[in-house]
This record gives C-alpha cells, structure tokens and sequence, in this order.
C-alpha cells in the first residue's frame, strides 16, 4: 500500500516572530502584511466535503493526543517557536493553523492507477489458491478454469506460468507423457478394432456373395432340370399322342407272329446280307396292309417267291413276300386289309413274312424302327 506523500516543511520560529503584528497576532488575509488570499476560514471536514473512501483503501487515523503525520514538521517548527519566545508568550498567541492533504482522494487516484491484483502473476495465483479452499467466488476466469478443470490440466497451467517449482514442472510433464502415451495407445486399438471389423465385414460379404451365387446357381440348376424335365415329360406325351393317333392308321402285318432272321444278318440262305425283317407263322395266316396305299406290283419275284408292292402316299414302299396266295393284286387299300396270305415260296426254310421299308423306292432300312416310330408295338 502506499504511503502518504510528506507535507511541506512548515515556516520556522524565527520566521513567525517575523510575521507577528502589533498586537502579537499573525496578520489576517486583509491586513497589511498577509499574503492576500482572502479571509482565513476553519477547516472542518464534514461528510460532504469528505469523499467516500472506497475499496480497501482508508484514512489514516491520527494518534491520540497527537498531530497527523502530515503535519509533523509543523509540529517541530511550532515547538521550536515555543522554545526560543518562552512558555508564557507561546500561551498568548492564537493557535496554529493546521492544514491536512485530501488522503482519501489520493488514496482513490492511487487505487485507480494500480493494476487489477488478480492479473498479476504471483498474487493471481495466491488468489486463486484461496479462493479454491474457500466459498468465495474466482477472483478471473483462468483462476476458475485452473480451479475446475481436471489435476493434470490445473499442473500444467501452474507450470507454464512460473508459479509452481521444477517438482511440479516434472510432474507436469510425466502426466503429459502419459496422456500421450495414453492417447496413443487407445488410438491404436481403435485402428486395430476398425481394422478387424473391416476385415470381418469383407469376410462376411464375400463369405454371404459366395453363398448367394451358390444359392443362385442351385436355383439355376434346379430350374434348368425342371425346365428339362417338363420338355421331357412334353416330349414323351406329344410322341404318346402321335404314336396313338398313327396307330389309329399304322397296324402290324401279321397278328401272331415270332420275329426271326433281322436286317442285316449274314447267312448261306441268300447273297447278301439280310434286308428285312422275317416274321414266322403258320402258313395261311393272314398278311394285313400296314398303311392305306395302292398296290403297284404283284406277282412271283425269284427269290422272294410270291411278292406284292404297296406304294404309301409319301412313296415308301412296302415289299411283302415269300406268300402262299395274293388277295389284292392292284387299287387302293386301307390299312388292316388282307392283301395276301403268310407262305414259303422262293428261297426259304419255312413259312413266314419277309417285310422290307424302302421310303422313296430306293435301298432298305431296318423296318423294326419305322415301325415303332409309326405307332406299330412290334
């Protein structure tokens, strides 16, 4: 706090002997001699003329039965002039004025000039420091941050700015340190966490595309053979309806019969190889027209005994021989008409039907298959 600046160094005892008047007074403001400042007046403070003192800052109070500091050099040029005229003089003599500086004013103008107590470094830490142990409000905001935030934070405020010792500095870095170490270490898992769900998720997609091109492909597959099957199943029963419609007008040559010698068979009973298909029965039995026709030839054929031709509207023909009798030797037949009768004429061993396909009059086929695919169940 400061102190009060020293009064003015008071007149001497000599000086006021010099100034007394003629009557032993001190000469007023209008008598000759003074110093013309006008009528002297007593000051006394009174509350109006005394500004309110503010802050901590406050009058100092004089001692008991003595004068203000301010005056003190007064005080000792007045005892002086006492001492040099005489006890009984300085009683007749009318009292000294004392006059007092305006100590609460300076003490306003000084409290107005000074810095605010808690921006200083070492006081705003003090200030700080107690006002964390007490109720009292944060004297600044850095104090209140300080004061709440977390311990390694409060540290490290005190070590940036000087008011902790090399103890608290080094315990300050450690705990930064660790925080580092700390973050780091969590950063790290959280990358090796992330990274394994990535690698998890990509498993689990590539593991459930697999699974789904598997399922599409079965489906594919499943579809595929139940597409087949249905053609199939289509298949059979449009060649079902065919075989019966055709079997409405394809009928096998002879009713009862034993299937022989087959096309293609080599044998010493002709010069090549087989070209028919022989069906063995009794002699007389009935030779039947396979498919409504017209019968273009008739008649004995060598080898082939008795023979009779029977052109189909596409042009097959159809050569039945070694029979015994011709019942229709030209015209037009149905089918199931009784051309001619089972024999064993021309070169053979025993009565039977020898029946050759030639479609278009030209080489023999296998009649076995034209019959089947005709409707014929032979």
């Amino acid at each position: 706090m400061a102190s009060n600046r020293p009064a003015p160094e008071g007149p001497s005892a000599y000086e006021f002997d010099d100034r007394l008047d003629d009557r032993g007074a001190f000469p007023g403001p209008g008598d000759p001699g003074g110093n013309g400042d006008g009528p002297w007046e007593e000051w006394n403070p009174t509350e109006e003329s005394v500004r309110s003192v503010r802050g901590k800052h406050r009058v100092a109070k004089q001692r008991s039965g003595g004068l203000a500091r301010g005056g003190t050099v007064l005080g000792v040029g007045v005892i002086a002039a006492v001492g040099a005229s005489g006890m009984a003089s300085a009683e007749d003599r009318p009292p000294v004025p004392i006059s007092m500086p305006d100590v609460g004013g300076m003490a306003d103008n000084l409290s107005d000039a000074l810095p605010d107590a808690a921006s200083l470094p070492v006081v705003g830490g003090l200030i700080s420091d107690a006002g964390s142990s007490t109720d009292a409000a944060p004297a600044s905001g850095s104090t209140v941050a300080a004061a709440s935030g977390p311990l390694t934070q409060a540290t490290r405020t005190g070590a940036e700015d000087g008011s902790a010792g090399p103890g608290e500095a080094l315990r300050s870095r450690i705990l930064q340190q660790a925080d580092a170490q700390q973050g780091a270490a969590e950063q790290e898992a959280r990358d090796t966490a992330e990274h394994s769900a990535v690698q998890l998720a990509e498993k689990e997609a590539t593991a459930h595309q697999q699974s789904a091109e598997k399922a599409a492909a079965a489906k594919k597959a499943a579809e595929m053979e139940a597409k087949r099957k249905a053609e199939e199943a289509a298949r059979r029963k449009a060649e079902a309806e065919r075989l019966a419609k055709l079997a409405q007008s394809f009928t096998a040559p002879v009713a009862s019969f034993t299937l022989t010698a087959g096309f293609g068979e080599a044998g010493d009973r002709w010069a090549a190889d087989h070209t028919g298909q022989d069906f063995a029965a009794p002699t007389g039995t009935p030779v039947k027209a396979i498919h409504s026709g017209t019968i273009t030839q008739a008649g004995w054929a060598g080898s082939y005994g008795y023979r009779i031709v029977l052109t189909l509207d596409d042009g097959t023909e159809l050569w039945f021989c070694h029979l015994s009798s011709m019942v229709k030797t030209s015209d037009k037949v149905n089918t199931g008409d009784v051309i001619a009768r089972v024999g064993a004429t021309g070169n053979v061993t025993g009565p039977h039907l020898h029946l050759e396909v030639r479609p278009g009059a030209g080489d023999p086929i296998d009649p076995m298959p034209w019959l089947r695919d005709h409707g014929i169940n032979v």
